[in-house]
């Protein structure tokens, strides 16, 4: 099914044909390229306006996730029963936090494929709420991550408990 991105904003510059072709493959790995996906790429003010009104948080970040399937525990799959089920929801990109919290060693479209993989992981039901569910997303995004290194050559690790809020 479809992977759509869109660029709601005009602050930092998105590349996004290699976005899409990692998140391609980060969906083939987690087994879920038949479910329809959307990425929204926002600013600093919308991504804030976002995470306050479902959050109720008043400040920036770099990713909101918004599953179609609410109910879903770690690691099950959704189980469409019509063809309007196969949706994995929204991920919101956070552009311009992720670019201004990037360290100078880092590249910006790779943190981008490590934030949009973490998302993903959120709409699949992994959250990050206790110490042992975010063992348990750790493990997972880095084994994602690992296999999309060994399919593309690139390195990438999963965010760190201090680039996220639980």
């Amino acid at each position: 099914m479809s992977l759509v991105i869109r660029n709601l904003q005009r602050v930092i510059p998105i590349r996004r044909a290699p976005l899409r072709s990692k998140i391609e493959i980060v969906r083939r790995i987690l087994g879920v390229q038949k479910f329809d996906l959307g990425i929204i790429c926002v600013d600093n003010k919308n991504i804030q306006h976002i995470n306050r009104i479902y959050r109720g948080r008043n400040v920036p970040t770099d990713v909101l996730s918004f599953p179609f399937h609410e109910h879903l525990k770690a690691g099950e799959f959704p189980l469409p029963d019509f063809p309007d089920d196969y949706n994995l929801g929204d991920i919101f990109l956070g552009v311009e936090y992720i670019f201004h919290q990037c360290k100078e060693d880092e590249d910006y479209n790779d943190v981008l494929t490590v934030t949009a993989t973490h998302g993903l992981c959120h709409l699949l039901g992994f959250t990050h709420s206790t110490e042992a569910e975010w063992q348990q997303m750790f493990q997972k995004e880095k084994a994602v991550l690992d296999e999309l290194g060994r399919r593309t050559g690139t390195r990438l690790q999963p965010l760190t408990r201090d680039l996220f809020g639980g």
